[in-house]
C-alpha cells in the first residue's frame, strides 16, 4: 500500500539551467544524430514555408495570368520537393526515434548500474514503486524532451520565423501587423497549457488512488465479505470517483477552451488581415495570390504557436523528471569500500561482535553494547520477540548496514578491511518470503553460481530435498517458476532457494525464519537441507517457531538489542528462565491444535473458519 499512496513530487516550476545542462549532456554521445535530424527538421520546415510562396506564384503567375508552361514548372518544382520533403520526414523521424530509445537505454542501465552499488539501506526507504517510475517513465520523459520536444521546438520556431520572412517579402504593412498579433496568441497559448498540465497531473494523482482503491479491494474480497464492509467501501469508492470525475472534467473543460481560444484570436487577425489585404489589392499594393499566401501563413503559424506552448509545459514536468533521475544517480551508498579492502576469498575463522551499537533512527538505538563471539562452524539460533534486534543482527553479518559505534570481526580482521563482494558473495540466505526471479527451476539454482553445471545443479537440489519434487514436474528442472515464484508453493519456493544456497557453497549460512509458513512436512524436508548445508559453515538462524531450532548449538533470546539468555536448548529449559517460557508455551499451543486437529479427523467434522 505504501508505494501506491506513495505522494508524487510535485514538478517544479522554475528551470534549473544545471539540470537543463545535464539533460543535454545525455545526448552529448551522439551529437552527429542530433545534428542530423536538426538539419532534416529545418529543410522539411524552410520547404512548408516555399510551398505556400509555391502556391501564390501558381495563382499570380499561372492561373490568374493563363501562363500554361509557366504553371506546369511550377507544379513540377512543387512535386519534386514533396518527394524531397517526404525523404527528409522519414529522415529524422528515424533518427529521433533511435536517438529516443538510446538515451532511454544510457539512462535506464546508470540507474540499475547504480542501484546495484546502492546499499541496502537506501531501498528500505524508497518505495519499490518510485524507483520503477524513474527507470521507466521519467527516462521516458527526458528521452522525449530531447528528441520529439527538441523538434517540435526547432519546426516551430522556423516555421514561425520563415513564415514571418515571407510575410515582409509579400507585403511589409500586413507582416507587421502579424507581428503584433502573434505575442497574444504565444502568451494565450502559454497560459493554456499551463492550467490544462496542472489540471491533468491532478487527474493523475486521483486516477493512482482509484486504481490503489480498485486493488485492495479485489485481493482483499474475503476480508471485505467476512467484515460486511461492502457498503462502507462503495461510499469510499464514490467518494473518490467523485474527486477524479470533477479534476477530469475541468481538464476537459481547459482543453476544449483552448483552441476556440486561439482560433477567435486567430480568427480577428485573419479579418484584420483580410480587411487592411482587400484594399492594399484594390490599390495594386497585394496581388490574390499575395492575400492567399498571407491567410495559408497565418494558418499555418497557429499549429507551431500551439507546439511551443505544449513543450513548455511538458518541459517543466521533464525537468522535473530529470532531477529525480539524477537524485537517483547522485544517491550515494552509505557502504563503501575502503581504498585498501581486500578479497579473502573465504570468509573462515570466529566472527565476533565487540561493543556494538547500532540505529536506524538516532533517537531509537536498535543495539547497544552488544557482544558475541561465534566461532568458526558454530550454528546460533536467535529468539525473542518482534523489534528485539534478531533481524538487525543478521544483516551487520552480511554487512548491509555497518555499526554506529564499535567494531565487527571475521576471522580476527575487522569487516570493514574487507571488500564487500568478499564478504556478500560468500553468505547464503534463505528468507522467510523467498524471491525467485523468472526463469526456470535450474536458472533459479544456479544463480547462486553461474557457472554450475547440470549435474551440480541436480546435485544441490537433491541435498536440499528438491529433487523429489522437481522431477514431478512436467518439465522437471525446466519448468518456469512464474514472476515472483508465483507458480510454486512456499515450500517449493523454500526448497529451491535453500537449493540455490547449497549450491553456492557459503561460508556463511542465514535462515530468516524460513519454516514458518509451511507444512510440518516440508518443515522436515527443509531442516534435513538445513543439517546438509550447515556442515562446516556459520551459521544464523531466526526462528519464532522453537521446534526448529533445538539442535543450534547455542541459541541467544535477543530482548531490546542485548542478550537475555544465552545457551544450548536443553541448558535454557533447565534455567526456566526467557526461552523456557516461550518454549513451553508454544509447544501447549502446537499440543492443543494437535488434538483439535485429530479430533475433528476421528469425528470427520469438516473445519471451517
Amino acid at each position: 500500500m505504501s508505494d501506491l499512496y506513495f505522494e508524487e513530487e510535485e514538478f517544479t516550476s522554475q528551470f534549473n539551467g544545471q539540470t537543463i545542462k545535464r539533460i543535454a549532456q545525455q545526448a552529448q554521445p551522439y551529437w552527429k544524430w542530433v545534428l542530423g535530424f536538426l538539419l532534416l527538421i529545418g529543410i522539411v520546415s524552410l520547404q512548408d514555408a516555399i510551398f505556400t510562396y509555391l502556391s501564390k506564384l501558381i495563382i499570380d503567375e499561372g492561373i490568374v495570368v493563363g501562363n500554361r508552361p509557366r504553371l506546369i514548372q511550377l507544379i513540377t518544382i512543387y512535386a519534386s520537393m514533396i518527394i524531397v520533403q517526404a525523404s527528409g520526414v522519414l529522415g529524422f523521424i528515424y533518427l529521433a526515434a533511435n536517438l529516443g530509445e538510446r538515451i532511454q537505454y544510457d539512462l535506464r542501465r546508470k540507474m540499475f548500474n547504480h542501484l546495484q552499488a546502492l546499499s541496502f539501506s537506501y531501498f528500505d526507504k524508497t518505495p519499490v514503486g518510485w524507483i520503477m517510475s524513474r527507470v521507466t517513465s521519467d527516462a521516458g520523459r527526458i528521452a522525449d524532451l530531447i528528441t520529439w520536444g527538441l523538434i517540435d521546438t526547432t519546426w516551430a520556431v522556423l516555421n514561425l520565423t520563415v513564415s514571418l520572412v515571407f510575410m515582409f517579402i509579400i507585403n511589409w504593412q500586413l507582416a507587421l501587423v502579424m507581428s503584433l498579433i502573434l505575442p497574444i496568441l504565444i502568451v494565450i497559448a502559454a497560459q493554456f497549457q499551463k492550467r490544462i498540465l496542472t489540471a491533468f497531473r491532478q487527474v493523475r494523482k486521483l486516477n493512482s488512488k482509484l486504481t490503489g482503491v480498485y486493488n485492495e479491494n479485489i485481493t482483499g474480497v474475503r476480508v471485505v465479505k467476512a467484515l460486511t464492509r461492502e457498503e462502507k467501501n462503495l461510499q469510499e469508492f464514490d467518494e473518490s470517483a467523485s474527486h477524479l470525475y470533477r479534476s477530469a472534467y475541468r481538464a476537459a473543460w481547459l482543453s476544449a477552451l483552448f483552441l476556440p481560444t486561439v482560433q477567435i484570436v486567430g480568427a480577428t487577425a485573419l479579418g484584420a488581415i483580410v480587411w487592411y489585404g482587400g484594399w492594399q489589392i484594390t490599390i495594386g499594393g497585394l496581388t490574390v495570390g499575395g492575400l492567399q499566401a498571407f491567410i495559408s501563413y497565418l494558418t499555418f503559424m497557429l499549429f507551431p504557436i500551439q507546439d511551443l506552448a505544449r513543450v513548455y509545459a511538458e518541459m517543466q514536468g521533464s525537468v522535473a523528471s530529470a532531477e529525480r533521475i539524477f537524485s537517483l544517480i547522485d544517491a550515494k551508498p552509505e557502504i563503501v569500500d575502503r581504498p585498501d579492502a581486500i578479497d579473502p576469498g573465504a570468509i573462515r575463522g570466529d566472527i565476533e561482535f565487540e561493543d556494538v551499537e547500532f540505529y536506524y533512527t538516532q533517537d531509537k538505538p536498535v543495539l547497544a553494547d552488544f557482544n558475541l563471539r561465534v566461532k568458526q562452524g558454530e550454528t546460533i539460533a536467535l529468539v525473542g520477540p518482534t523489534g528485539g534486534g534478531k533481524s538487525t543482527i543478521v544483516n551487520l553479518v552480511c554487512r548491509f548496514y555497518e555499526p554506529k559505534a564499535g567494531i565487527i570481526r571475521m576471522g580476527g580482521l575487522d569487516y570493514t578491511s574487507l571488500t564487500l563482494h568478499g564478504i556478500q558473495s560468500r553468505i547464503g540466505m534463505v528468507l522467510q518470503t523467498p524471491h525467485l526471479f523468472s526463469g526456470t527451476i535450474r536458472e533459479n539454482i544456479r544463480y547462486g553460481r553461474l557457472d554450475a553445471t547440470d549435474a551440480e545443479v541436480e546435485e544441490a537440489a537433491r541435498l536440499a530435498h528438491a529433487h523429489e519434487f522437481i522431477v514431478t514436474l512436467e518439465k522437471g528442472y525446466d519448468s518456469e517458476v512464474g514472476e515472483g515464484g508465483n507458480l510454486l508453493s512456499t515450500g517449493q519456493k523454500q526448497l529451491v532457494s535453500l537449493a540455490r544456497a547449497v549450491l553456492a557453497q557459503p561460508d556463511i549460512f542465514i535462515m530468516d525464519e524460513a519454516t514458518s509458513s509451511v507444512d510440518t512436512l516440508t518443515e522436515a524436508l527443509i531442516q534435513q537441507g538445513m543439517e546438509t548445508l550447515m556442515k562446516g559453515c556459520t551459521s544464523f538462524i531466526i526462528a519464532h517457531r522453537l521446534s526448529t531450532i533445538k539442535k543450534a548449538d547455542r541459541i541467544l533470546v535477543i530482548e531490546n538489542g542485548r542478550i537475555a539468555e544465552m545457551g544450548s536448548h536443553a541448558e535454557l529449559i533447565r534455567a526456566r528462565g526467557h526461552y523456557y517460557s516461550l518454549y513451553t508455551k508454544q509447544f501447549r499451543q502446537e499440543t492443543e491444535q494437535q488434538r483439535i486437529d485429530e479430533a475433528f479427523e476421528r469425528e470427520k467434522i469438516p473445519l471451517t473458519i
